[in-house]
């Protein structure tokens, strides 16, 4: 049997060919010269030199401080002109959601409201804006990362800023002063009763400083933290079938379970391998494990490190 050989084009064809591949040739170069490699998703900008909070524990005279609900969104950093993650991803809002935003840098978070964080990191981190997604999302403003002004002035001039721009779905984080440490305590207890996350305590005479600080405290009746999942445990029960616990790895190489916390369609399909999810616990044991440690939600950005 004779060796198949592909077809060859008809002689009167072949300066056709060899004129339409040089064409294509070209077109590529000019391409390439015109577009040059385009940054990727997950490295558009350097992280933003953001303000972060420090650990509540007692022991200062809480009055000196102006204190916020802390949100459970996703914190955005808006430039004057778009915004961006913590990590430097620039998130792809429609254009009509920061239309009317003032052209001065402001630090926030993208929130959909008390306990639908999965919500709005999963509008933010979209590959497309959706309107309708979009539409349920409000950039809440915490401060004015530009502004020299102590604290207080800045809170004031957030309100005057974004009471003149108008616009419903940009707002400032209201703020308000307690006397005490009881008052505070009461005020954690209101928010966490109606499904808030915790408070946010910034001291009144502090400018804005980039990294962690002592004049910016969160305060939470629960800790949190990041761990990396790198294996999955059966369920028992009614849970046959199903995940029954994650196992997880800290930074520091400490692994531990996590086995509450799911609904049971996270069970059904739990977060894979490889990824990083935020946990809740209480304290740490005398072997450094986290105490009653729950699951809270897939992190879909590892957060950088601190400026």
């Amino acid at each position: 049997m004779l060796p198949h050989r592909p077809p060859r084009l008809p002689l009167a064809w072949q300066p056709l060919a060899g004129l339409l591949l040089s064409c294509l040739l070209v077109a590529c170069l000019l391409v390439a010269c015109l577009f040059p490699a385009l940054p990727s998703r997950a490295a558009d900008a350097a992280p933003p030199r953001v303000m972060l909070a420090s650990r509540y524990a007692g022991g200062i005279d809480v009055s000196r401080y102006l204190v916020s609900e802390k949100l459970d969104g996703v914190r955005g950093r808006w430039d004057g002109r778009a915004l961006w993650t913590r990590g430097g991803r620039r998130i792809p809002a429609p254009a009509w959601f920061t239309a009317g935003w003032p052209a001065v840098p402001m630090d926030g978070e993208l929130w959909a409201g008390r306990g639908r964080f999965e919500a709005a990191s999963g509008t933010v981190n979209a590959d497309a804006a959706d309107d309708a997604d979009w539409a349920r999302l409000r950039f809440m403003v915490f401060d004015l990362p530009a502004d020299p002004s102590p604290f207080q002035a800045r809170a004031a001039r957030m309100r005057t800023l974004l009471g003149a721009a108008g616009v419903p779905w940009l707002q400032p984080v209201a703020q308000f002063r307690v006397r005490d440490a009881a008052e505070l305590d009461a005020r954690l207890a209101a928010v966490t009763l109606a499904g808030g996350e915790g408070l946010v305590l910034h001291r009144r005479d502090a400018r804005y400083r980039a990294g962690r600080s002592d004049a910016l405290l969160k305060y939470k009746p629960y800790d949190d933290a990041e761990a990396r999942v790198v294996a999955h445990t059966a369920g028992r029960g009614k849970y046959r079938g199903m995940l029954g616990a994650l196992v997880v790895e800290r930074p520091d190489g400490l692994r531990f379970r996590i086995g509450t916390g799911f609904s049971d369609a996270q069970r059904r399909a739990p977060p894979p391998l490889g990824s990083v999810v935020t946990y809740r616990y209480n304290g740490l044991s005398a072997k450094g494990t986290p105490r009653f440690a729950r699951f809270l939600h897939v992190r879909r950005e590892v957060p950088p490190a601190d400026p």
